[in-house]
């Protein structure tokens, strides 16, 4: 093999091959020289993970890839979850791991898994809103799969209760699941990542990050700062080569809100479905497999230089004000 010149960083190893080259003082072969690396970086893949150099940035053969990578996603039994953890899977993810409170949950979820082709899935009962509970269940990942390079950050509850009417336990526990533990669940997996000076943490947001609505006080407030949690792991650990942004999903068309798109007696939309299509410029609910190419930009080396950003797939809602009544 041969080795790649280098200032302060260590080896740099390519597949099947490593380049030694020595600058020469000239600058016609100083040129020459750079021609042969950048021939060189183009037709091999780029595996060594930098935080520090510019190495880091070569492009590689596809950098969409997560091939070899481990992405736990909380909570990704069905619906949104569920259909991230599927891309995750086509873009090559080495394993899916998720989470549910009960067996039960876990057992039905491998069956769909499994169903859907996915035979690399480990399913875990675990409560992420019970920090020794994250922290045991990191270990036994680390032991049972191997290192967790992803996290999705996607369990989550919303309760539609007029706030002068919500009790104190309902407004903590929408707050607990929806902002405290995606605050456990990441710290747990950041020394490690830390450690490598590498990883990937992605939270699901919401449109009720950025707006508010009748009846969920709870979701917007607790959606709202897992914005700026997402903002901070930014700022506090990119040093480290971690990257957190948020997704922020539209309207999607799951069994959950199904009964808000079905049609009345007379034929007509459900008043709900009607205002969510006049508000969308999409003019549509969106379906969960939409929210699988945002995800896997998020997860893979494409995103190395966004940080701290929510992209929000919702067909438009946010930028438009809605239809002038005829």
């Amino acid at each position: 093999m041969f080795m790649k010149y280098r200032t302060r960083q260590r080896p740099v190893v390519y597949e099947k091959i490593v380049i030694c080259v020595v600058l020469h003082p000239f600058d016609e072969f100083l040129h020459t020289h750079t021609r042969i690396i950048l021939y060189i970086c183009k037709n091999f893949q780029y595996t060594e993970n930098s935080a520090n150099s510019n190495l880091s940035r070569i492009p590689m053969k596809n950098p969409f890839s997560l091939e070899g990578k481990n992405a736990w996603v909380t909570g990704a039994c069905y619906g949104i979850g569920f259909a991230i953890a599927k891309a995750f899977a086509a873009a090559g993810a080495n394993a899916i791991i998720f989470n549910a409170r009960s067996q039960d949950a876990i057992d039905k979820a491998l069956a769909d898994y499994h169903a859907a082709g996915i035979r690399n899935a480990y399913g875990y009962v675990c409560d992420v809103t019970d920090e020794s509970a994250v922290k045991a269940l990191v270990e036994r990942i680390h032991a049972e799969v191997g290192q967790i390079d992803i996290l999705v950050n996607n369990a989550g509850i919303i309760k539609r209760i007029p706030m002068h009417e919500m009790k104190r336990s309902d407004f903590q526990q929408v707050i607990d699941i929806d902002l405290v533990a995606p605050y456990i669940v990441s710290a747990a997996v950041l020394p490690e990542m830390m450690e490598r000076r590498e990883g990937k943490i992605i939270n699901i947001c919401s449109m009720m990050s950025e707006l508010g609505r009748e009846t969920v006080s709870a979701y917007a407030a607790a959606k709202g700062g897992l914005k700026m949690l997402t903002r901070n792991i930014c700022s506090e650990y990119g040093q480290y080569n971690i990257q957190c942004n948020g997704l922020g999903p539209g309207y999607i068309a799951t069994p959950q809100t199904a009964p808000l798109r079905e049609r009345q007696a007379d034929g007509s939309r459900h008043p709900f479905d009607a205002f969510i299509c006049a508000k969308t410029p999409a003019g549509r609910w969106l379906d969960p497999e939409e929210l699988g190419g945002p995800a896997v930009f998020l997860a893979s080396h494409a995103s190395d230089a966004v940080n701290g950003h929510v992209l929000y797939v919702d067909g438009g809602i946010l930028a438009y004000i809605g239809k002038q009544p005829e």
